[in-house]
């Protein structure tokens, strides 16, 4: 079976940086951890929330690379000063990649309760509408 790729559509012109971004982020090697919710709080608006106990600001960074928002989390090693008998909650490394549509803006991150909030802010472009000039060659 082939592969189907966008530039197999001879209508759709210029969107390879697109299939780039679903193949980087099929390859991103997000895992369950840590959990997520996605939610939209309004018609151009967004909330990635993050269950992130264990951590604190410090330990965390949010960066936006190449369209992507990028959230990372180192977790301090003191297992050395304390003696586990059960250590149930995880508080290992992580990184979470979330993919940003043309236009989206990453506003303020919050941290409350244990959860990270991300807030996101679209912008849409306005339509254009363009007349080109037919000349005789």
């Amino acid at each position: 079976m082939t592969k189907m790729t966008l530039g197999s559509y001879p209508h759709m012109l210029g969107f390879e940086q697109l299939e780039q971004l679903l193949e980087r982020t099929a390859k991103s090697g997000n895992e369950g951890y840590p959990p997520f919710n996605i939610e939209q709080t309004s018609d151009a608006s967004y909330r990635i929330t993050l269950a992130v106990a264990g951590f604190s600001e410090d330990t965390l960074s949010i960066t936006v690379e190449d369209r992507q928002l990028v959230i990372r989390g180192r977790a301090r090693d003191d297992s050395h000063e304390r003696v586990f008998l059960h250590r149930g909650i995880a508080a290992r490394q992580f990184q979470r990649s979330f993919v940003l549509a043309e236009g989206v803006e990453v506003g303020e991150a919050v941290m409350e309760n244990g959860l990270l909030h991300v807030d996101l802010t679209l912008h849409k472009p306005e339509t254009v509408v363009q007349t080109i000039q037919i000349r005789k060659g």
